[in-house]
């Protein structure tokens, strides 16, 4: 019997004997090298679901991850014992956002380590085949899991559409807001005020390369002479995060909006919003990304490794989850290795 962690509730995870279901025909076994802990897997720890996604009974999650074939996939041209990352979101393929090429936000969705689908956070996993990720020779269980944040970086960029040169407010330094930091960068954008109430995030950024660094957001509109600037990135957990973006951003601005905040609400200024006639984007997931989440590793382009500060074992995760969710100093991207 295998094993895996369960979020029983809010603040309530346990590792616990895990009854391995029966794979379907189009799937294939893998064996978990490694899962990543989530913002959103701390958004279900800590308040026990996202919106409508509410944990009813003890749930496995962890959707960011890599595994070891348990067979060959010839299709693929892949080997029993290939390192591989998965897409956890899946599409109906029928619906007419599907059809658009919006999968990340169809309604059908079946998404890998969201209730009622378990996650990775066990030793072994059943996939579908048609959302296995062929990796280059020399990916590392690391690389193979943060693909699938460094995804959601690449789309919020898309959404952002980054003028070359442009500045740009960069609001919340975990591990998402320091890949879109990187992205940013790769894109063109210009100089990049990064923002996180946490010093070792802060410093994090400037050694990824932000051009400055503040404790908040008052702090950035002193930096620009209280214009603020004309893109924002928001990437916090904190449901000041969108009133945070609105006041960082000049008149005429944009701001994409990716974090998720804790509570599942936002407060927000609607004077200040709209006085500034803000144009406004929401970022969910993300789209048909991973061939360039793939080269931006490859070319070493993103550096991916850095922000990874744990590394635990399964017996080690309910600490994990602790410590993310105290905002323990020093912490800022753990993986979990289920079969060390």
């Amino acid at each position: 019997m295998s094993r895996a962690l369960f979020i029983h509730g809010p603040h309530d995870a346990r590792v616990a004997p895990y009854n391995l279901r029966e794979g379907e025909a189009d799937e294939t076994l893998l064996d978990v090298a490694a899962v990543g802990l989530c913002g959103s897997d701390l958004h279900y720890y800590k308040d026990g679901g996202i919106g409508s996604a509410v944990i009813a009974a003890p749930f496995v999650p962890g959707h960011e991850f890599g595994g070891y074939l348990c067979e060959d996939i010839a299709e693929l041209g892949l080997e029993r014992g290939a390192l591989v990352a998965v897409d956890p979101n899946r599409g109906c393929g029928t619906c007419e956002y599907c059809h658009q090429g919006f999968p990340n936000l169809c309604p059908n969705v079946k998404f890998i380590g969201a209730p009622p689908l378990d996650g990775a956070m066990t030793e072994r996993i059943w996939v579908p085949r048609s959302q296995i990720v062929p990796l280059p020779k020399g990916f590392t269980p690391l690389e193979a899991v943060m693909l699938e944040p460094l995804g959601v970086a690449i789309h919020a960029v898309d959404l952002a559409k980054p003028r070359l040169l442009e500045q740009v407010a960069l609001l919340g330094c975990g591990p998402i807001g320091l890949l879109i930091l990187q992205v940013l960068k790769a894109a063109g954008a210009g100089e990049v005020l990064a923002v996180d109430p946490l010093p070792h995030r802060r410093d994090m950024a400037s050694r990824l390369g932000a051009d400055w660094v503040g404790a908040d957001v008052e702090a950035l509109r002193a930096e620009t002479g209280r214009k603020g600037c004309p893109l924002v990135v928001e990437a916090t957990n904190a449901p000041e995060g969108f009133r945070d973006a609105v006041l960082a951003a000049r008149i005429g601005g944009r701001v994409v909006m990716v974090g998720i905040p804790d509570g599942d609400s936002y407060t927000l200024p609607a004077a200040e919003t709209r006085r500034r006639g803000l144009k406004i984007k929401f970022a969910r997931r993300m789209g048909e990304v991973y061939p360039r989440a793939i080269e931006l590793v490859a070319q070493r382009r993103v550096d991916v490794a850095s922000m990874v500060t744990h590394e635990v074992g399964l017996d080690e995760a309910p600490d994990a989850f602790r410590r993310h969710a105290g905002m323990a100093p020093g912490v800022i991207k753990s993986l979990i290795h289920p079969n060390r």
